[in-house]
Parts: structure tokens; C-alpha cells; sequence
């Protein structure tokens, strides 16, 4: 199947918004998972109809089991199944090691790691019983391998995801089920252009190919994970960066 039912985590804006218009792009129906910002996602909702496509807003928090069971539970009730789950959900907390507040580091982790260990693990349970093969992709960042100064929650976070994608990939291989992680290089969205006074001017000469990436880059990869033209990839964590994280001697650091 290369198309069907999608959800992403955290898609009311950002990167994850553009993924879910990627997807719909490609004939996928996308349930917008979000945490508070409920305006961002019936806006996302409403572009996906324009599309042709079915979106619909689910609230939750994914490092409460709860909500993301309740969350699954709606996806089934509203479209009977689900083909792809897009771990997006995430936070950061700019801080120097010993200045990290320990409240700060547990949200971090509960958000970006626990939160796709659960969503993994509720949609694992729901596809490997379904016909056809399924699809699980996490959203990582050269912090999945580089180490970003004052960014360790990130940083600890995103390493763990990598090793979450290649565990799941091997157990739940068995059910069709594949499990590959997208890692985005400089990527311009609403939170990046406000790290800077000129985002692309910083990164783009840092990047091999010369440009910033944007959330269709993301969206394109996802969108080949996702299809029968990846069916026989798993495990795998593809840099969307053009070029950035090949770099062996990377200048940058968040001072």
C-alpha cells in the first residue's frame, strides 16, 4: 500500500506540518496529532482538505499513555486503520550541562523519547495485525550523532531515538512493519527563523549544497519511507541535510 492512513505527532506546525502536507500531497489521509495548539492543527486540517485529502485534528500528550492510547483509539474510529505513524512531537531547552533544570531534561525525554517509544508501541500493536505492510518514521537531527553544546536533553534524547529506530526496526520486521528514522539537517520553520536574524545567511554556507533545507525536504523523504518504493528499507537513518552532517569538522556550536 502507498498511500492510506497516516498519523504524525506535533503537526500544527513546523516540520510536522509540512510532513502532513507532504503526505496529503501523495494521497495519504492524516490525522494531526497536537498538544495545545489547536487552532495551528484545524489550520493544517483545513489545507489537507484543500488537497483533496481527509485531515483530522487529535489531541494529546504523547509521554502520557492515556492520551496516546485515547489518540489511537480516535484514528481507528475515524478511519479504521492506520499505514503510517510519524514520530515528530518534540522540545529543546537551550542550557549549559549544569545549569539544565532537571524538570526541563524529564519533559525533554518524556516528550521526544518516551513519547515515540509509546506511539511506536500503540501503533505496532494496531498494524501488525492489519493486511498489507506498515510504516513507522521518527524525526531525528544530527543531534541523533553530533553533540550540540548547552543542548544535552536534545542531544541525549535524539541519540536514543536512533537506537528506539533500529531495536523496533529488528522485532517488528516480522509483521511488514518498517521503521526508519529521517534526521533533517538546517531546516527553516517558525522556531528556527527565531534562533537567528538570518537563518538561511548562517546555515547556508555551512551546508555543502549551499542552501537551507524546508519542511517539503522532510516531507519527500517521509513520503518514499512511507510508500511501497521503501518497502525493503528498515532500520535506516536517512540525513536530509544536504550534506551538513557529513561534514567531519562541523564549526558550529550554540554558545
Amino acid at each position: 500500500m502507498s498511500t492510506g492512513i497516516c498519523l504524525i505527532t506535533g503537526a500544527s506546525k513546523g516540520v510536522g506540518r509540512g510532513i502532513a502536507y507532504g503526505m496529503a500531497r501523495e494521497g495519504w489521509d492524516v490525522a494531526i496529532n497536537y498538544y495545545s495548539d489547536l487552532e495551528g492543527a484545524e489550520e493544517t486540517a483545513a489545507e489537507i482538505e484543500k488537497l483533496g485529502q481527509r485531515g483530522l485534528p487529535v489531541p494529546g500528550d504523547v509521554s502520557n499513555r492515556s492520551d496516546v492510547e485515547a489518540m489511537f483509539a480516535k484514528v481507528v474510529e475515524e478511519f479504521g486503520r492506520l499505514d503510517c505513524l510519524v514520530n515528530n512531537a518534540g522540545r529543546q531547552t537551550f542550557a549549559p550541562l549544569i545549569e539544565l533544570k532537571e524538570e526541563d531534561w524529564d519533559k525533554t525525554i518524556a516528550t521526544n523519547l518516551k513519547g515515540s517509544f509509546l506511539c511506536t508501541q500503540a501503533a505496532a500493536r494496531l498494524m501488525k495485525d492489519q493486511d498489507g505492510s506498515a510504516s513507522i518514521i521518527n524525526i531525528g537531527s544530527g543531534a541523533n550523532k553530533q553533540p550540540f553544546m548547552n543542548l544535552i536533553d536534545y542531544c541525549a534524547s535524539k541519540g536514543g531515538l536512533e537506537q528506539l529506530t533500529r531495536v523496533s526496526a529488528c522485532e517488528l520486521g516480522q509483521y511488514g512493519i518498517r521503521v526508519n528514522c529521517v534526521a533533517p539537517g538546517a531546516i527553516e520553520i517558525e522556531r528556527t527563523r527565531e534562533e537567528s536574524d538570518d537563518y538561511a545567511g548562517t546555515w547556508s554556507p555551512l551546508t555543502p549544497m549551499g542552501r537551507i533545507g524546508y519542511p517539503e525536504d522532510i516531507a519527500n523523504m517521509v513520503a518514499f519511507l512511507a510508500s511501497e518504493k521503501g518497502e525493503f528499507t528498515t532500520g535506516q537513518t536517512v540525513y536530509v541535510d544536504g550534506g551538513l552532517w557529513t561534514k567531519t569538522h562541523w564549526p558550529y556550536s550554540v554558545d
